[in-house]
């Protein structure tokens, strides 16, 4: 009995002394780094993400053995007290069951309050109250070379700080599959592992600037998405359930030094614009068929994705100012993206493809196919039902303009349509 009263009472003195120890720390061991970890890291939680899979048989195609539980990790922050958790859309693909683990050791089943791929963040809601929580800060001032510290889980080891600069910011980064392709990235060679995915990335002002969403394997870079993107985000993830595309009215071709050669046009970077939609913000600030856009807000433009960027850190109906070759000319000009007016995807959906959809009682049924269109060419036909968008599966038309409008930023939206017993994948060009 004394022995196990003994090694009771013994975490109990190292408390104490570490007390002690706390107290007795000298000012100059009390770095701003120090303190950053202080006040954020209580808001930094586990995500563990469970999902239930059976394997394909490589020979047959089809399903075999029993379900099997896999298990993601990852990180997430805090930020309302009222149970808000924001993390990376990845860490919680295809999962089952989500818990949080806060940092004082409470395992909460987590709800997804919205999730955007393309964004790669999702919102968590939690039932817990009065939780630590750390708000977004604000990325439009960091700069180049300023001290930052990441905080998560990598490889499940909870709470792991580490330091670095800031090195660059509005990268564009591939996907791992080299089908998207992210823009607008911080980067940072502060140490980011797997299992980091979903922390904060924070200055020594203790403000989140960034979330951790990537590395380059072997080579010590991070990247992490703007805190000023993932506000915008966030809210429309908490109001709507799902990121609101931006409306511009442009179809855009990213241009490059052949195509700017063929086309016989007077620069060989920039974004070319092929279709205005009338009565939309481009047509009411002057765009023509055929302007090269070559900056915006001063930054040069070399893709689409980066005009898109340039509006996704922006209230709707923000004006910037765009730069714009026309022949000989150079002008620029205020261009405003706004929340797309209900039916305006459809109408893109019947204009740019030539198809036209109703909903019946077991979904969404391709109603006219135009002749000659592109829809025709690619085989639609009335009666097709229309099974999902952009790899979101469908309940309502309205959704069906959601994707269209995403897709034209992409150039193409990818449609799953049944007929009969099959369903055929579909990408059609915009």
């Amino acid at each position: 009995m004394g022995n196990r009263a003994a090694f009771a009472l013994a975490p109990l003195a190292a408390l104490a002394l570490a007390g002690v120890a706390a107290a007795q720390v000298p000012a100059v061991r009390r770095t701003p780094v120090v303190e950053v970890v202080e006040r954020v890291t209580p808001a930094v939680v586990n995500i563990s993400a469970e999902s239930i899979v059976r394997e394909v048989d490589p020979f047959f195609g089809g399903l075999f053995g029993g379900p099997r539980r896999t298990q993601a990790l990852g990180s997430g922050l805090i930020i309302d007290p009222q149970g808000v958790v924001l993390t990376n859309a990845h860490v919680i693909e295809g999962a089952s069951k989500i818990v949080v683990t806060t940092r004082d050791g409470r395992e909460l089943e987590a709800d997804v309050l919205g999730a955007d791929s393309d964004a790669d963040l999702a919102v968590l809601k939690v039932q817990a109250k009065n939780l630590p929580a750390i708000p977004l800060g604000r990325s439009a001032d960091l700069l180049m070379g300023e001290t930052v510290v990441a905080i998560g889980n990598p490889f499940g080891l909870s709470h792991t700080v580490t330091t670095g600069v800031l090195s660059a910011r509005g990268r564009a980064v591939p996907s791992e599959n080299g089908e998207a392709r992210y823009t607008d990235f911080l980067q940072t060679d502060a140490t980011i592992n797997p299992g980091n995915s979903g922390g904060p990335l924070v200055n020594l002002a203790g403000q989140v600037i960034g979330i951790n969403t990537a590395i380059i394997q072997g080579t010590g870079i991070g990247f992490a998405i703007p805190a000023d993107r993932a506000q915008r985000v966030v809210d429309d993830l908490l109001r709507f359930g799902a990121l609101q595309p931006l409306w511009t009215g442009l179809r855009l071709e990213s241009l490059d030094p052949e195509l700017a050669r063929r086309e016989g046009l007077p620069v060989a970077r920039g974004v070319l614009v092929v279709k205005v939609f009338p009565d939309s913000p481009a047509a009411r600030a002057g765009v023509a068929v055929g302007d090269v856009l070559v900056a915006a807000d001063g930054k040069p433009l070399a893709a689409r994705e980066e005009l898109t960027t340039a509006f996704s850190s922006l209230a709707p109906g923000t004006a910037i100012k765009v730069d714009v070759r026309r022949g000989a000319r150079s002008f620029a000009l205020a261009l405003v993206a706004e929340r797309p007016p209900r039916g305006r995807g459809l109408e893109v959906l019947d204009g740019a493809l030539g198809l036209k959809v109703t909903r019946d009682g077991r979904g969404l049924i391709v109603d006219d196919v135009a002749r000659g269109s592109l829809a025709e060419r690619a085989g639609l036909e009335p009666g097709d039902r229309v099974l999902a968008a952009n790899g979101q599966r469908l309940s309502d038309a309205e959704q069906l303009g959601l994707e269209v409008l995403r897709a034209l930023d992409r150039g193409s939206l990818f449609l799953v349509v049944g007929r009969g017993r099959f369903a055929y994948n579909l990408n059609l060009p915009l």
